[in-house]
């Protein structure tokens, strides 16, 4: 299996990650051609070397018509090189007519809609609304675009990232002086481990953020893998430590496991009482619950009750099965599992947006919509799952 690993000890910002991911390529030169052939007007890209406290990286520099564009300081002041802002339709618009697979443009625009939907969130104004300000500029087009081309070139089966990095201090933008993260980074980062540092320093963007959430899988420390290839992508600013991006490369075998299951046998709780209880458990967090109807003594029907979880959390589910069912004994299984990679795409749709869970590993890929995207659009259509599904062409 193909793993890609970002050490956002940093943090993230696009021009980091589009800088760490070229490294990675095994022609880095063909990959900047063919992005300046894309025919996005009036802009150029560069990977030029740099160097961060004796670590030699790249650094993304990105013209557009002729006057160098840079992430970071369009972030604190995005007003600095007289661009025009730009709607979610006119980035759709630019989208559209570049020269790459349907799949590289709808993960571009992917990352736009969360972009865009955390403006909206921020500011409190519909999506189509939207004029992107620190996010909105060329630079930022060409970080994703570069980010979602690399990515779509290496195919990796699975992306993970470390703990991220956001800074300290505060960030200057359009609505004046703002805490770090500012309010579009920490919405995109919900759910996201992060920290702050003794940096004083944005050492997250809106975009980089953006590219995390929308292409990481998991956000935990460096998995065990063959390592094959190591990528540093530098920022501009200086800092006592290397201000850069790492992506690792590597090979691992396909996943595997230990998890715990507790069973238990009941012969005098209602359906409702079960039903709860199954409910409860699953909200704390576990795998998986599951019912299977069985035979005791005296021919007594009754209900075997499964909670599947992992082994550090087993007196956690024990105490929870004792608490809501009549049981008074637990019997506790360890057992290996083969697992399949997941992941969480969104995706625009003729029915609005949607997650796509893919699941892949062991030669197989799968997609399927978010059960919760296709019962909330059948509700508010009035329509079926089925009618849903051909409408997704799922």
């Amino acid at each position: 299996m193909k793993r890609l690993y970002l050490d956002c000890s940093m943090g993230a910002a696009g021009d980091m990650l589009a800088a760490a991911l070229a490294e990675l390529l095994s022609d880095k030169n063909a990959f900047i051609e063919k992005f300046n052939s894309l025919g996005i007007p009036g802009l150029n890209v560069r990977l030029d070397k740099s160097m961060k406290c004796g670590i030699l990286g790249s650094h993304f520099t990105v013209d557009c018509f002729g006057t160098e564009e840079d992430e970071h300081l369009q972030d604190s002041n995005h007003h600095s090189h007289g661009h025009s802002h730009g709607s979610m339709s006119h980035i759709e618009e630019i989208v559209d007519k570049l020269r790459l697979s349907d799949k590289v443009k709808d993960d571009i625009l992917s990352v736009y809609y969360l972009l865009a939907q955390a403006e909206s969130a921020v500011h409190g104004v519909s999506v189509a609304d939207i004029h992107f300000h620190e996010v909105g500029t060329m630079d930022a087009l060409a970080d994703i675009s570069a980010v979602c081309m690399i990515i779509d070139e290496i195919k990796p089966d699975v992306i993970t990232a470390s703990a991220v990095n956001v800074g300290s201090g505060t960030v200057k933008c359009a609505h004046g002086i703002l805490p770090v993260p500012a309010p579009a980074t920490a919405w995109l980062l919900k759910d996201v481990p992060i920290y702050s540092s003794d940096i004083n320093s944005e050492l997250c963007t809106p975009t980089g953020a953006a590219l995390l959430k929308y292409f990481v899988r998991e956000f935990t420390g460096l998995p065990q893998m063959t390592l094959k290839n190591t990528g540093y992508g530098m920022g501009k600013k200086d800092f006592p430590r290397a201000n850069c991006l790492r992506a690792m490369l590597g090979e691992s075998a396909d996943r595997t496991d230990s998890i715990c299951q507790l069973s238990c046998n009941v012969d005098d709780m209602t359906g409702e009482a079960i039903g709860f209880a199954l409910e409860t458990i699953m909200e704390a967090g576990a795998l998986d619950v599951f019912t299977v109807p069985i035979g005791m003594k005296k021919s007594r029907p009754a209900t075997l009750i499964s909670v599947l979880c992992r082994e550090d959390e087993a007196e956690k589910y024990a105490s929870l099965i004792f608490r809501h069912t009549n049981t008074i004994g637990i019997r506790k299984s360890i057992m290996q599992r083969y697992t399949l990679e997941r992941e969480i795409m969104h995706k625009e749709s003729p029915c609005g947006p949607v997650k796509i869970k893919i699941s892949k590993g062991y030669g197989v890929c799968r997609e399927k919509v978010e059960y919760e995207d296709v019962s909330r659009i059948a509700r508010e259509k009035g329509i079926s799952l089925n009618e849903v599904l051909e409408m997704l062409d799922m």
